[in-house]
């Protein structure tokens, strides 16, 4: 595979590492822990939430993740896949679903470097996106899926994540938090997300994504057609008072008089609590 400067940003943040071919490759351990999941529980044991959990740990340890799991993420994992999840939907899921999961990240590399090599003329790869940076990626639903199945696992690494402000990506404080304070809302959350694996091992579906960044620059030139987006501390740091305004907590904007504006306060990252007890994002 050839070095890009693309791959070279998010292999960091990447559970595969370069081979002496400079192929993307899962280590060793990790590819006869997926290989022995991807044929039934029969071969490699994982037959409930309990025992996914100790797989996914040894796996994490294969990988030499450092930084621990959620303390209760795999009480979690019992507690949705041994307990809340039927009986018939927990065999079918760790009968069909998980050995299908598991050969999804088997062509994880692969997938990646298919990526690499279609989106090279185009600059649209797989990159973190630096402040003030616009840009486009482009992924197709198989290699989202299984990312995503990484998520699962708990495979990514964390431990630099913060110095580019990335958000959470691992699936172990979802579950933990299920396990901590359980809720029905969290319950659901979690089936939503199950059903979506679920059905992508069902039928892979062969589309793709485009994700766009778009950009107001921090600077106003005259030649620009667009505005100059304020700094950060814009609002915190203005002294201009504002004009006479109410608040009405409650209703819909449709019913209230014309000139209304509806606040949304979200997250300042990208979905938000998704991953961790939030509903909203």
């Amino acid at each position: 595979m050839e070095d890009s400067a693309e791959l070279e940003s998010i292999l960091p943040y990447l559970p595969l590492v370069i081979g002496s071919s400079r192929r993307l490759l899962w280590p060793s351990k990790v590819v006869e822990a997926l290989e022995a999941m991807s044929r039934g529980p029969d071969h490699s044991r994982v037959n409930c939430g309990e025992v996914l959990s100790i797989a996914i740990s040894d796996m994490r340890a294969s990988l030499s993740l450092a930084d621990p799991l959620a303390l209760s993420a795999p009480l979690g994992y019992a507690l949705f896949f041994d307990e809340l999840m039927s009986g018939a939907d927990s065999r079918k899921w760790f009968a069909e679903d998980i050995p299908k999961l598991a050969n999804l990240l088997l062509r994880l590399p692969s997938l990646l470097e298919v990526h690499y090599q279609n989106s090279r003329a185009y600059g649209y790869g797989l990159r973190i996106l630096g402040p003030q940076q616009p840009g486009m990626v482009l992924l197709s639903q198989e290699l989202i899926g299984a990312l995503l199945a990484c998520s699962l696992f708990c495979l990514f690494p964390i431990s630099n994540r913060g110095l580019k402000h990335l958000p959470t990506i691992n699936f172990d404080q979802l579950f933990a938090s299920l396990y901590d304070s359980y809720s029905e809302s969290q319950e659901n959350k979690v089936r939503c997300i199950i059903c979506y694996f679920q059905r992508i091992c069902l039928q892979m579906p062969t589309g793709s994504v485009l994700f766009e960044l778009k950009l107001l620059s921090l600077e106003y030139h005259p030649w620009q057609s667009f505005l100059s987006y304020p700094y950060a501390d814009f609002w915190t740091k203005s002294t201009i008072p504002l004009c006479p305004f109410q608040v009405h907590s409650s209703g819909l904007i449709e019913d209230h008089a014309i000139e209304a504006l509806e606040v949304d306060f979200a997250n300042k990252y990208l979905g938000g609590g998704a991953l961790h007890r939030g509903c909203v994002q």
